[in-house]
């Protein structure tokens, strides 16, 4: 199901790019020098045949995206990365040393004063 839902995603993408790339631009980037005629708060509204292609690609673009998120949401439902990896988890902390670990360990012997010769 995952594998049907990815391709028609990435199908949606294609047609998506090739409709926005054939339609005719309408002044600067982003809508600026237009003439007050262009972008989306002009009366005409989806006056074209591709922008409404362009908005029916868009709308089922996102709802593919939110069906492949839901389904990977399913999928990956009470596991983590380290139980995909293998890795065997103790249960236990490990043991973070303290100051006294620092020092080297006690010796039974005594000290010994230094020799005069």
């Amino acid at each position: 199901m995952e594998n049907v839902v990815l391709v028609i995603h990435l199908i949606l993408a294609l047609c998506l790019i090739g409709v926005v790339l054939l339609q005719r631009s309408e002044g600067g980037g982003l809508g600026i020098g237009g003439g007050g005629s262009g972008g989306a708060v002009s009366s005409r509204g989806l006056g074209t045949a591709l922008g409404k292609l362009t908005w029916v690609f868009a709308v089922a673009f996102i709802m593919t995206s939110i069906g492949l998120t839901v389904i990977a949401r399913q999928n990956s439902a009470g596991s983590s990365v380290v139980d995909r990896l293998g890795v065997e988890q103790t249960g236990q902390t490990p043991a973070v040393p303290s100051g006294n670990d620092l020092l080297p360990p006690p010796t039974n012997e005594e000290p010994t004063a230094p020799r005069a010769d």
